[in-house]
């Protein structure tokens, strides 16, 4: 069954969660926080009961925090085993408590045909049930490879938030784990392309690959330290788009380039040079 383009513009019902404490704690230690960090400069990501310290959260936590992830049912049947996600992006309204309940409502904006392939892109909004309060949107799109070609619109195509031509004003390299899927998935993406090496193998992958999701977490880390004096409240939104795969334990290096009025530019790379996460445009408050 092909993918469904009568899904563009359908809504899901409004879904709800909870989460607390030890939900933002997995969180940060799934996209690396406080690894090898014998300063403590990330306890207030990592720790709830430090002395004098006060827990915060990661603001890429809004991509695993939103209720009931993303709906497929619309779109028809296709091979999860080769879908990867082709750009994320966040905007938060206020800063992540650390506990609440919140309420989240997903659309599909729009189903592009990329020939080889169909980009999905999702939009949602999430509010906080107690007052109405939005708390953050998302906009995600998936690439879903051998289910295009029907014919339809291409949609936005070229780069967009290029980089300068100039070195970075920033550089910070962050080593990954060799488990780091394992406890990434604990967040709720049980996807088995992530943790079983059989189904990586029907992708087309010589082992399972790390969530394309903890990268972007792993790279909003380094923004959020380099850019924001490490202060989630400061970190406004975030938009990148995947370029290659990262296996788990490949160091990630992220270069930022500051171009005023509170807005940067990044891009994350392997150490073979690969980029991984490129037209990344973080805006905050400088």
């Amino acid at each position: 069954m092909p993918i469904n383009t009568d899904a563009v513009g359908s809504v899901s019902e409004p879904r709800e969660r909870s989460w607390d404490h030890k939900d933002c704690l997995l969180y940060s230690l799934g996209v690396g926080a406080g690894a090898a960090d014998p300063t403590g400069a990330e306890l207030d990501l990592t720790t709830e009961n430090s002395e004098g310290v006060t827990q915060r959260v990661l603001p890429t936590m809004a991509v695993v925090l939103q209720a009931g992830g993303l709906d497929f049912s619309k779109l028809g049947k296709f091979d999860l085993s080769k879908m990867l996600h082709g750009e994320q992006g966040i905007t938060l309204h206020r800063g992540i408590p650390t506990e609440g309940r919140l309420r989240t409502t997903n659309r599909i904006a729009a189903i592009y045909d990329k020939g080889a392939a169909a980009v999905v892109v999702m939009e949602g909004d999430t509010v906080l049930v107690d007052t109405g309060e939005p708390l953050f949107s998302t906009r995600s799109s998936l690439f879903l490879r051998g289910e295009g070609g029907w014919g339809g619109e291409r949609g936005p195509s070229g780069p967009s938030n290029a980089a300068p031509d100039r070195a970075p004003d920033h550089s910070v390299t962050y080593q990954t784990r060799s488990d780091q899927a394992l406890l990434y998935r604990l967040n709720g993406d049980r996807n088995p392309l992530h943790s079983d090496p059989t189904f990586a193998a029907r992708g087309g992958f010589p082992k399972p690959i790390l969530h394309g999701l903890c990268t972007y977490g792993v790279t909003g880390r380094a923004l959020l330290h380099a850019l924001c004096g490490s202060d989630p409240a400061r970190f406004k939104a975030m938009d990148a788009r995947f370029t290659s795969p990262v296996m788990p334990g490949e160091p990630l290096t992220v270069d930022m380039w500051e171009t005023g009025g509170g807005e940067a530019l990044f891009r994350t790379s392997a150490t073979d040079g690969r980029v991984v996460l490129d037209s990344g445009r973080l805006a905050y408050t400088s």
